[in-house]
């Protein structure tokens, strides 16, 4: 809800409050974003300019205003405020200097329409959109502030509109889409950073004096800084204390800047990276920025998350897919790499449905003469030698299994070496007279030439319109170089205008095919955000399979993002990624809090593998609810050695506890559950799991009644068929003793074996399922 008590507009949604005003020299100003208010009167929240300070310049001499000491919503340059400005244009006379001042304002039920960019979608029922319009006070230009408050998720969305009515071209170097000034500094910084099969690790970072930047300059908003920031007051934790939260609906060169001021004042930012941008805008020319969102909360970072999880699962993902469950997939990337054929596949395929897989995906490999990475990106036929009926054999016989099929594309690439680049060398980016850069063996194709995306997208449409297709993988491996583009006048237009070919595709791909389910990936995690989102419900988180590893990259996401946008798939150890071995219960147990999946050849799985396996996908689909769109809470780490997660639907919480190494006669544990209705009954047991024998090696014949080589031909041949269990528990407690904490069984402590041990080890894991005991699920 919005409401205008002039000179302030106050924007509610179910509980918090947005609160700006129009000082008296036209200026927006940042007043309040907090808890819900109920006042009328926000004056005790200005900013009291008595005095002035020294040095500061005045905005208007009769006035006595600084703009450097004012919390604004939205600045410039040249009038005085020397912060970090979000805004630099070249004017009509070869100045910087910009002074937009209030004008008018609207109010609109539900959101407004942006152009060409992704943004959150919401009924007028579930949104409100503000737009202050200002104009600068000596050229014929008008900025819009965009507001809209989300009611049920809160959330606010902030973008900006730049109008050029002048007879002259105005030039863009920078333009972000939210702007907001706090009047404390007393905050940490949280990012989340890392690069490939290291994506998203949360980092703190004492703000102090200065500027600090979360960017992103590899074309795409990349894995080494993902645009989704944290501000939190000092000692916040997961349940306590005071944080805000920005992310950005965007793909592309993204840029978030914190700076504290010099009076202690903070200016937070987000939007497109000005690096190499340089937008010209002619007259009645408008530029559009993209969506930026802004969340708040009293309760620590779960409650943040939770209303960013709200968020995306109502306003972000595709209407269409919006609570859908998702499937269980099974991937042929790691199965087989390039080498594969119509009767590999078919049998993977027959093997993967007695597990219960409900989606195959074939991967790379299917078109031309794609044997290895080093060509064919870009062509599309059919590759006869592995498919003698073609990609319509494969399509058929896995939906005759009773599974959906996936198919794997790179549309964006080009190999050199390739049917596409012999025939049409300019659809690739590269730089007449340099010889361009290669990123595993390819090229960039220039998604601002339209011929290229009627290329992609007529190419792509004949593959979907001959193969039954219910779901694609959208790869992107490599990184943005050799910047060009003949479609382009100004160069400095590349890389957004890369984005909005990109968003065009997309556009024309999901409106011809609604139902075919988009996962995003990016060599993994490399354009996880809001704007792929906007068309992929989910997005492949990494190409490191290693739960361990796993546990850091999908609990980084979670500040931001919901489990039900996180593809995780359980692989064969010792990982690619790590060599590390690691348990397949606990592969199984991190990769469940997400998008389920198995990518792994099933022909070096063995026997017991594959009832653990079938166990695995039956536990999944009965509480996929639960894992998918449960409420996700982290927990503090009381012990670096140990983490939670916990995710509850309803009143069905599942918890997982994970250990990273076993520790010689460890201390007793304390496991907490969180948000259970101290009133109500609940039984909690231990899912049941098992652990190789082979994992004991020649501890094995202290166990046994008679002598044996643990390396033997028949303690193999037993250890394909047979293993051991692990210690389950089962207890019946009110939900105020489990909140409080309950204690499980012991750990393995150095001596002794019986099923009643919990024998974690090395990266074991555990998961427990709490229900009413009213109504457990069977």
């Amino acid at each position: 809800m919005i409401t205008t008590i002039l000179p302030y507009f106050k924007l509610d949604t179910q509980d918090l409050t947005y609160l700006i005003s129009v000082n008296k020299t036209g200026q927006i100003e940042h007043v309040y974003l907090g808890k819900k208010l109920s006042d009328t009167n926000f004056d005790a929240l200005k900013t009291k300019l008595d005095g002035g300070a020294g040095s500061s310049v005045d905005y208007e001499d009769t006035t006595k205003i600084s703009l450097d000491l004012i919390t604004l919503e939205y600045s410039g340059i040249g009038k005085g405020d020397f912060r970090l400005t979000p805004l630099e244009i070249k004017m009509p006379d070869g100045t910087f200097v910009t002074d937009f001042v209030y004008d008018s304002f609207e109010i609109i039920k539900g959101i407004y329409p942006t152009k060409e960019l992704p943004q959150a979608k919401a009924d007028e029922d579930q949104a409100e959109t503000l737009i202050l319009k200002l104009k600068d006070k000596k050229f014929n230009m008008e900025l819009h502030l965009i507001y809209t408050a989300f009611e049920k998720t809160n959330v606010f969305s902030r973008r900006a509109i730049l109008i050029n009515h002048e007879e002259s071209e105005i030039i863009i170097r920078k333009i972000m889409s939210l702007m907001i000034d706090l009047p404390e500094d007393d905050y940490d910084l949280i990012t989340f950073d890392g690069g490939w099969i290291k994506e998203a690790h949360k980092h703190k970072r004492l703000l102090t004096y200065g500027t600090y930047i979360n960017d992103s300059t590899t074309g795409n908003s990349s894995n080494r800084h993902n645009p989704g920031v944290i501000l939190a007051k000092k000692g916040t934790h997961e349940d306590y204390g005071v944080c805000f939260g920005v992310n950005l609906v965007y793909s592309g060169n993204h840029y978030e800047a914190v700076q504290i001021s010099n009076h202690g004042l903070l200016r937070l930012m987000t939007g497109i990276n000005p690096f190499l941008f340089d937008w010209p805008l002619k007259k009645d020319e408008s530029f559009e920025t993209p969506e930026a969102i802004i969340t708040y909360s009293e309760q620590g970072f779960n409650q943040l998350s939770q209303s960013f999880h709200d968020f995306v699962n109502a306003h972000i993902t595709p209407r269409q897919f919006q609570q859908q469950k998702r499937l269980v997939a099974i991937n042929s990337w790691e199965a087989f790499y390039f080498d594969f054929n119509e009767r590999k596949l078919k049998h993977f395929a027959k093997e993967a449905s007695k597990l219960g897989v409900e989606l195959f995906v074939l991967d790379d490999g299917w078109f031309g003469e794609r044997n290895d990475d080093t060509k064919a990106l870009g062509d599309y036929d059919i590759n006869p030698k592995k498919f003698s009926h073609g990609l319509k054999g494969i399509s058929d016989h896995v939906h005759h299994l009773g599974m959906k099929f996936g198919l794997w594309f790179e549309p964006e690439m080009v190999n050199p070496n390739s049917k596409l680049y012999r025939s049409h060398p300019e659809y690739a980016i590269k730089i007449e007279g340099r010889t361009p850069s290669l990123g595993r063996h390819q090229l960039v194709l220039d998604l601002c030439r339209k011929d290229v995306r009627d290329y992609i997208v007529s190419s792509m449409s004949k593959i979907l319109n001959e193969v039954d297709i219910d779901y694609i993988k959208w790869d992107m491996n490599r990184h943005i170089t050799d910047m060009y583009s003949s479609a382009l006048a100004h160069q400095g237009m590349f890389f957004h205008s890369y984005i909005i070919g990109l968003y065009d595709i997309l556009n024309q791909l999901t409106s011809k095919y609604p139902n075919i389910l988009i996962e995003s990936c990016s060599s993994g995690g490399n354009r996880y955000d809001l704007g792929m989102l906007s068309y992929s419900p989910q997005v492949w988180a990494s190409d490191n399979t290693d739960p361990i590893e796993r546990l850091k990259i999908q609990q980084g996401l979670s500040y931001l993002y919901p489990q039900s946008t996180i593809s995780a798939h359980v692989s064969l150890a010792p990982h690619a990624q790590t060599i590390r071995n690691t348990p397949l219960a606990t592969r199984f147990n991190v990769a469940s809090f997400g998008i389920l999946g198995y990518e792994l050849n099933l022909k070096h799985v063995t026997p017991a593998e594959k009832k653990e396996i079938k166990r695995q996908i039956e536990l999944y689909k009965t509480y996929r609810d639960v894992f998918q769109y449960g409420t996700f809470h982290r927990f503090n780490t009381e012990n670096e050695n140990h983490v939670n997660w916990q995710v509850s639907l309803k009143d069905t919480h599942i918890l997982g506890n994970y250990q990273m190494l076993s520790e010689p006669s460890p201390d007793f544990e304390i496991i907490r559950t969180k948000g259970l209705n101290e009133n109500e009954n609940y039984k909690i047991h231990s899912v049941q799991q098992t652990m190789p024998i082979s994992q004991f090696g020649h501890l094995i014949s202290h166990a046994l009644p008679i002598k044996l080589n643990p390396n033997g031909a028949l303690i193999n041949f037993i250890s394909k068929h047979k293993q051991l269990e692990n210690g389950t528990e089962s207890y019946e407690a009110s939900g105020r003793l489990l909140n409080h904490g309950f204690r499980p069984k012991q750990q393995f402590m150095g001596t002794g074996y019986n099923t009643d041990l919990r024998l974690l080890g090395d990266y074991g894991s555990q998961i427990y399922i709490i229900e009413p005991q009213r109504k457990v699920r069977s």
